[in-house]
């Protein structure tokens, strides 16, 4: 890498990193005041555990010898010891996509989850499910030669994650949402969020973080310095966030005769989630599109879980999973050249399908195993009377919010 590539990745890294303390704050704001604490600890734990993790294995098996490999060799460089510099920094990067994917899935389970019961869950969930499914879509596995194993003239798209990050999230966290069950009085007005300028400040963090997100590959030179797509990639970033925000305003307007800041902070995480694997492959303007789409879909997707009974405490299925496949999918249509209105014929559309189907279900299978062998054996959900109380004191001590004047 050159120094303008090196300083962006790195810039890029921080980026991506600062992410997952704003899916803490956009979490936090969204739920009770004495599960504040457990919330962002979810998302500073996975900080600090899938950092060692990658560093020590995970980088090792995000690339694989050949198209049918599972994973990588974990054991290839063990914590790195061998790697250059130029791979050192690559590695940054990647561990940022893998801390951010496992963060997201805490939301599913907010209010009734043990912290240790979820740090094992995490580093299980990365070695088996996200680390692998990063080799298949970016290291060289079979979703990404997948058009070459088909015969296809074109490849599956995923540029920044809708599968390897939102698709994977999504399923996993609709999986541990049916492991642990429903919330003591699960009913649609169960629990309002309790700070909403803190659900502000993380989804602009959020929006903030995903330029790095989106075009902080271009760091690594995948594209040449010839072709670089860098500028059609940062517009889309901000056209389809933007539209998304309105299309999700328009529903809530419509549909509760109110538009929320809370529907405006999801909107504009839904238009993120469903840009990050088409950013690269749009024309604006099929971009704002899809944000509007995604804005549309996923503020009625949200609904979904009332009325097929799961627990999905923060929208992570409505959001990351629906909003994933929307963008995911999307791109069958109206990616530049390939899509199916724009100039190719159904392979793109049957490769991304394929590619979104084939992550989905074993994501969520494999977490649904994990979630229940550890219910199963030390207990994955709090007692119902400490649910009551408060996560927060129960499980780690503290008070997001000390009232008392003498204090």
């Amino acid at each position: 890498m050159d120094s303008g590539n090196l300083a962006w990745l790195i810039t890029a890294s921080a980026l991506v990193l600062l992410m997952t303390p704003g899916v803490a704050f956009f979490y936090g704001g969204l739920v009770k005041a004495k599960s504040v604490v457990s919330m962002m600890m979810m998302s500073f734990g996975a900080m600090g555990l899938i950092s060692v993790l990658w560093i020590l294995y995970g980088f090792n098996m995000s690339a694989v010898p050949d198209t049918w490999s599972f994973a990588g060799n974990p054991f290839s460089d063990f914590g790195l010891a061998s790697a250059g510099s130029d791979d050192l920094v690559g590695a940054l990067f990647g561990a940022t996509f893998a801390i951010i994917t496992v963060a997201l899935i805490s939301g599913a389970i907010a209010d009734r989850a043990k912290f240790g019961a979820w740090m094992i869950f995490a580093g299980v969930f990365a070695t088996l499910v996200y680390f692998p499914v990063a080799a298949w879509v970016w290291g060289g596995g079979w979703i990404y030669n997948l058009g070459t194993s088909f015969g296809f003239s074109t490849e599956v798209i995923d540029y920044a994650g809708g599968t390897a990050v939102h698709i994977n999230a999504g399923a996993a966290a609709l999986a541990l949402a049916l492991v642990l069950g429903k919330r003591i009085g699960f009913q649609k007005g169960i629990q309002k969020p309790h700070n909403v300028p803190l659900v502000l400040l993380g989804a602009s963090l959020l929006w903030f973080g995903w330029f790095g997100f989106n075009a902080g590959a271009e760091g690594l030179g995948a594209l040449g310095t010839e072709d670089t797509v860098v500028g059609l990639i940062v517009i889309n970033t901000l056209g389809a966030t933007a539209a998304a925000i309105l299309g999700w305003l328009v529903v809530e307007k419509l549909k509760d005769g109110k538009a929320t800041s809370v529907g405006a902070g999801s909107g504009a995480v839904a238009g993120l989630v469903a840009i990050t694997p088409a950013c690269a492959n749009l024309t604006p303007g099929w971009a704002l599109v899809l944000g509007v789409v995604a804005g549309v879909v996923c503020a009625l997707a949200v609904e979904l879980k009332w009325k097929l009974g799961f627990d999905d405490s923060l929208d992570v299925v409505g959001i990351h999973l629906v909003g994933g496949l929307i963008g995911t999918i999307y791109l069958g249509f109206f990616a530049i050249d390939t899509g199916l209105f724009l100039g190719g014929g159904s392979e793109q559309l049957i490769l991304q399908v394929v590619a979104a189907a084939g992550v989905l279900v074993y994501s969520f299978v494999v977490a649904y195993i994990i979630g229940f062998v550890i219910n199963k054996t030390i207990g994955f959900r709090i007692k119902n009377e400490d649910e009551i109380a408060g996560v927060d004191t129960v499980v780690h001590g503290e008070e997001g919010y000390l009232l008392d004047e003498r204090v």
